[in-house]
């Protein structure tokens, strides 16, 4: 991808069948009150719909947020997705109710971070900041 300018660009995505997105919504603000393009997507999305959009909104990074237990699914099939259409610059993180013993099999398949319920916002902002592209300078 190169360095792109402009401020980093996060799509918040809530995959499956979830329907409880006040976490996705609070990290979407939070990074957004810290000078990141967001593109929060919605509930109820799949695999397919979070990585075109992806790849059409220029993201940076996809933030995956899932409560559903369907994690190991999801995140390997969002990984999948970039790999076949050749996004893999665009970096996966997550997070929700994942057991930490699903945490290093999901890292193994390509996903960068889990947080787990209690990581502050600004932990969050803090790591998307660090390993994110960061915007290029004026």
């Amino acid at each position: 991808m190169g360095v792109a300018a402009g401020p980093i660009r996060v799509v918040v995505a809530k995959p499956g069948l979830d329907g409880h997105d006040r976490g996705a919504k609070v990290i979407a603000r939070a990074l957004r009150d810290a000078g990141m393009e967001v593109i929060y997507t919605g509930l109820h999305q799949t695999p397919e719909q979070i990585v075109d959009t992806a790849i059409q909104e220029d993201a940076d990074a996809i933030g995956l947020s899932i409560l559903s237990g369907a994690h190991n699914t999801l995140f390997a099939a969002v990984i999948r997705l970039l790999k076949e259409r050749d996004a893999e610059d665009i970096k996966v993180f997550g997070g929700g109710i994942i057991p930490e013993a699903d945490i290093p099999p999901l890292k193994e398949m390509g996903v960068a971070e889990i947080f787990t319920p209690g990581a502050t916002t600004a932990s969050i902002v803090d790591w998307v900041r660090a390993n994110v592209r960061q915007p290029a300078e004026a």
